[in-house]
């Protein structure tokens, strides 16, 4: 039985602005958008970013220093915050379940972006739990934070039901004893939260 609903922001919640946002900053640097997106991501861990060791600016500069980049850091800011927007749908969803007792939780790699997402078009009240890398000091690439959300929610690992559009993720988390659900549209949201009697 699942007693927890747990979701992944970027990719599910909403539209993946990271990756599409990186997609046009490549663009108006005429960069590979491939090679410059896995770069820029494997620096957001790399750097400590994603888990609060350096701030915002000291990610723009070593993104600045590997590459052509030689936008400021509030375009690059821009350029990505702007492509974050929030799936209706799936807020109806999540309204619809927490309704039912079922906990609801956000669980992201995300930056201090999360909070100027929050702040931009709220969504956290839509939420029991929050759980942000940036806060947490651990991202989803150490699987003990895995541990961690469910030591948190007062659930079993085989209680949680885990929606991620990132595979890697959805490995570490069923490594971890988690249901998970490798997110790949509402439809398919839906059609698993029935089959779970949500």
């Amino acid at each position: 039985m699942v007693k927890a609903l747990v979701l992944d922001f970027g990719g599910v919640l909403a539209d993946e602005g990271f990756r599409e946002g990186l997609g046009a900053i490549a663009g108006m640097n005429d960069l590979d958008p491939e090679k410059f997106f896995f770069m820029a991501r494997n620096l957001i861990y790399d750097t400590g970013y994603v888990t609060g060791k350096i701030d915002e600016h000291g990610y723009w500069e070593e993104v600045r220093l590997k590459t052509k980049v030689r936008n400021d850091d509030k375009e690059l800011r821009r350029e990505i915050l702007n492509r974050f927007v929030l799936r209706l749908p799936m807020l109806e969803e999540i309204k619809r379940v927490k309704a039912t007792g079922v906990i609801v939780a956000l669980l992201s790699d995300q930056t201090d972006w999360l909070d100027e997402l929050n702040q931009r078009m709220p969504f956290y009240h839509h939420f029991d739990r929050i759980f942000n890398s940036f806060d947490m000091k651990k991202s989803k690439r150490d699987v003990t934070l895995f541990d961690d959300v469910a030591t948190q929610l007062a659930v079993k690992p085989r209680e949680i039901l885990f929606v991620d559009d990132t595979s890697e993720n959805i490995e570490r988390a069923q490594a971890r004893g988690w249901k998970t659900l490798h997110f790949t549209g509402v439809e398919d949201f839906r059609k698993a939260l029935k089959e779970e009697n949500i």
